[in-house]
């Protein structure tokens, strides 16, 4: 008789599985179809709430309600990313039970709730909190601590995110800030042990380990009986973090973890080493988004100022030391230096003049730290509330932060140098800017700055982390990208200043060709088929020269003369025709202003023929500086209006766009350049390519050499060998500081004849300095300076005697002692200086026979720029050097 099957009811059906709800849970876990599952949220509303942003913690009143795969979650929303954005993050986590509740769950419905309550947390912090405190309810251990893993592959260190965490502790109780946190190298101690191994470490008397640091028991008291450490694996099986309990609670003396605990460590560190990968990845989401965003609000910063270099990198400065959060920055702008190959003043005699090539640094070469130049330098420090500083030329040449600079700019690398002090790759020097205001550099991150053509532009350094740490791989990454905008940013800024200073330099060509021209036929043949008198008929070996006798075509034949005696149209085949059609249109390139005019020129020329010869210093220099010094002499004021440096800047003239120091002295040696590359006018043509570069360098140094800043600055130096006994002068550096010395005492050297001389310069200068004042005056409603006021023209001797003392008795009385030979510079100098006081103290408030702008003509006779200056050009810069009231005269 077969069996009879008892007949299932569904409401049997379903008492049972009332009744047997863990039973329920584990068939639907695996049996359960998608289109169950979703049919099952719709009913229970759960689809409906979710996608109305909203938070369904309460839907579930026991863990066993359902597997916690269907549990609620965040949801990574709109709202939600922005509230994380703006640091208002307003999670609504489902609170974890009650300690009493969780301890009567069996140890499965445990393990789940545990589970579900930290897999809805994002921020890293929390998310750690709560495993530590459901590892000790889990485990029964008495507290616990977290490690995460930090810094590159190479250096690999833990840090304590919390630390003696218990069930019942909170977040703000136990969490470490960046300042009092914990690190722990990996491979060291009990947790840097299992960062390197992966082991899991079960330590049943702590004292006993010799891995254990009892540091902390011995400043709180706590005593630290068993250690129970796990690595916290991420899904590709690499450490992120390391989880560590102490002390299993068990009612008795007996503190020690058992295997079981070991296990369920295990198993729970499984869920959260997934949360963990999680919650670092959104916060690095949130870090990606929110560095698009600084980045892109510096892009729309740095291509709104294109105007302004300086503008420009102070906002880059500025964005820079908010981004990264350092003490301080600084940018290091390189040099735009002449590519000689290339650069038209270095070109093929006869070429055409056009603006100067510039030679970056590129990716495919390389240059040594000691030749990398930097144009400027400007600093940030925190405490200077968003002031930028130009550094100083001392810190360029020897701060530590410079030759770090320096380096990458060479290298093309970039440094992130954790300790610079004990960085043996870079010595330190004292007494820098860096140092002086109390800074303490310790860590940098330096970088090389790029412009479209990927070719180095300049050099950004970030100084200390706010934080004390060093900078990281992130820090880094952020880095180079906004390393990429300042690049693009600066070079268009720089495009645009080279734009202004090519239309400044098209004004000023225009100008120049419209008030000039080259010498004609006509005057090039009568200077080279005239009888060239003899130096001695001239007077020209005497450092009494008087130029007054000597009429226009006589001063050509005069320096014909001077090139003859010199030898020099021998030794460097110079054509004698260009030679004369050279010399005819410097002299037609001369302006007839009062005194800065060609017959000045041809004094300054003169007084350096003397010197070589009658002076006797012809043999310190080798022939080509001869020549470099003798053109340099003759063209160190080509072109200039009568007007000074001051002026042009308060006129906002081209040549002030042009130049920004030593404004005339860079046009007179690029009308030099100018003359020289046009056509028959190349007097060097018959040089080699090399001596070529090299006269050319030895001119523009020599005529930059006549503004009265550079001889201030160079003084000092010069001063210096001569009281060590220099006599020699062998480098290349030591001969162009004795070149410039020389350059001043030629561009002076009115102060040193004789007195009938001396008086007549001096009214020429002060002269064409009062047309200047009346033109302050007339035009531009502005009062002059005293030496420019005619009304107060009855103070030249007063004026004359401070410029003598300020000026060229120091220069003289260092000449003649480095060479007796021009001892009678010094003592026509002191003679002047005696006459000059005698007049003042005869009649103070007299000028003394002080000529009007008129009478003085056109015709300057000899080098006075002594009665003044070494030209009106250079006024301005001494008196920012010097405050000297005879300073402030020139």
């Amino acid at each position: 008789m077969a069996a009879t099957t008892p007949q299932v009811t569904r409401e049997a059906v379903e008492y049972y599985l009332s009744s047997n709800l863990e039973f329920t849970s584990n068939w639907i876990v695996n049996n359960a179809t998608d289109d169950m599952i979703h049919q099952w949220k719709v009913r229970r509303g759960w689809l409906a709430t979710h996608s109305a942003g909203g938070h369904d913690s309460d839907l579930l009143d026991s863990p066993t309600d359902f597997p916690s795969m269907l549990s609620s979650k965040n949801s990574i929303t709109e709202n939600m990313f922005k509230n994380y954005i703006s640091g208002n993050r307003k999670f609504t986590p489902r609170p974890r039970k009650m300690l009493t509740s969780l301890r009567q769950m069996s140890e499965r419905e445990l393990f789940m709730e545990l589970i579900r309550d930290i897999a809805n947390e994002l921020d890293v912090n929390v998310l750690c909190h709560k495993i530590l405190a459901n590892v000790s309810t889990l485990t029964n251990s008495d507290r616990g601590s977290l490690f995460l893993a930090r810094g590159s592959k190479n250096n690999r260190y833990l840090v304590s995110k919390l630390f003696d965490v218990t069930e019942s502790s909170t977040l703000e109780d136990t969490l470490q800030n960046e300042e009092n946190e914990i690190r722990v190298p990996v491979g060291k101690g009990i947790a840097g042990h299992v960062a390197l191994t992966k082991e899991t470490v079960n330590i049943k008397n702590a004292y006993e380990d010799p891995r254990f640091n009892n540091e902390v028991d011995l400043k709180t008291g706590y005593k630290t009986h068993s250690i129970l450490c796990m690595p916290i694996l991420n899904y590709e099986g690499d450490v992120i973090g390391v989880a560590q309990i102490i002390n299993k609670r068990t009612g008795d003396e007996v503190h020690e973890f058992t295997e079981d605990d070991v296990e369920v460590f295990k198993n729970y560190l499984t869920f959260c080493g997934i949360g963990i990968t999680n919650a670092q990845l959104f916060e690095l989401s949130v870090e990606e988004y929110k560095r698009n965003q600084m980045l892109l609000k510096l892009a729309r910063g740095i291509f709104e100022e294109q105007s302004s270099l300086e503008k420009l990198v102070q906002k880059i400065m500025i964005e820079a030391q908010e981004l990264l959060r350092c003490e301080r920055c600084s940018v290091y702008l390189i040099e735009e230096e002449v590519a000689e190959e290339q650069d038209p003043k270095y070109l093929k005699r006869g070429s055409v003049t056009s603006m100067p090539e510039i030679e970056l640094i590129s990716t495919n070469g390389r240059k040594e730290p000691k030749d990398i130049v930097f144009a400027k330098a400007f600093d940030l420090f925190m405490k200077d509330k968003g002031t930028i500083r130009l550094l100083s030329e001392k810190d360029l040449v020897n701060s530590k932060n410079a030759e770090i600079a320096r380096y990458v700019a060479s290298t093309h690398e970039t440094l992130n140098i954790s300790d610079v002090q004990s960085d043996t790759r870079f010595s330190r020097q004292e007494g820098t800017e860096e140092e002086e205001d109390g800074f303490q550099l310790q860590n940098m991150l330096c970088m090389p700055i790029y412009n479209s053509q990927h070719c180095i532009i300049g050099i950004t350094q970030l100084m200390n982390k706010m934080n004390k740490h060093p900078f990281y791989e992130r820090d880094m990454n952020m880095f180079e990208a906004f390393a990429i905008f300042c690049g693009l940013g600066i070079h268009n800024t720089q495009m645009y200043e080279n734009a202004v200073k090519l239309s400044a330099k098209q004004s000023v060509a225009l100008e120049v060709l419209s008030y000039h021209a080259m010498a004609s036929k006509e005057e090039t043949a009568a200077l080279k088929n005239s009888h060239i008198p003899s130096a001695k008929k001239l007077n020209l070996y005497s450092f009494d020269f008087d130029d007054l006798p000597l009429g226009e075509d006589l001063t050509l034949q005069a320096t014909i003369r001077m090139f003859l005696e010199l030898d020099l149209v021998n030794k460097f085949h110079l054509s004698y025709e260009v030679l004369c059609r050279w010399l005819c249109s410097v002299r037609k390139n001369y302006r007839p202003v009062t005194y800065h005019n060609w017959r000045h020129a041809f004094n300054v020329a003169q007084t350096m023929f003397t010197m070589f010869t009658t002076g006797k210093m012809r043999n310190m220099l080798t022939d080509l500086e001869v020549i470099g010094l003798i053109v340099a002499c003759l063209c160190h004021d080509l072109d200039h209006r009568g007007t000074n440096n001051a002026f042009q800047l308060k006129v906002d003239s081209p040549l002030a766009v042009l130049y920004s120091t030593s404004t005339m002295e860079h046009h007179h040696f690029d009308h030099s350049i100018l003359i020289l590359n046009s056509e028959g006018n190349n007097i060097f043509e018959n040089l080699s390519p090399e001596d070529y570069r090299k006269v050319i360098k030895i001119l523009e140094s020599a005529i930059l050499a006549t503004d009265l800043a550079l001889y201030f600055k160079k003084r000092g130096n010069f001063q210096t060998l001569v009281e060590r006994g220099e006599k020699k002068f062998v480098t290349e550096e030591k001969k162009e500081l004795l070149r410039n010395m020389m350059m001043t005492a030629c561009d002076v050297s009115a102060i040193t004849k004789p007195w009938p001389i001396q008086q007549r310069v001096a009214k020429l200068v002060a002269s064409e300095f009062f047309e200047q004042g009346d033109i302050e005056k007339s035009q531009l409603n502005l009062k002059p300076h005293a030496m420019m006021d005619r009304e107060k023209e009855d103070e030249l001797p007063k004026m004359q005697v401070g410029f003598i003392d300020a000026i060229c008795m120091p220069l003289y009385k260092l000449m003649a002692d480095f060479w007796e030979p021009l001892n009678v510079m010094l003592e026509g100098c002191e003679g002047n200086r005696r006459n000059w006081k005698q007049k003042h103290v005869e009649n103070p408030h007299n000028s003394a026979g002080v000529v009007h702008a008129q009478e003085g003509g056109s015709q300057g006779t000899d080098k006075t720029k002594l009665t003044t200056s070494s030209s009106p050009g250079k006024t301005s810069h001494v008196r920012s050097k010097k405050k000297s009231k005879a300073c402030s005269v020139l």
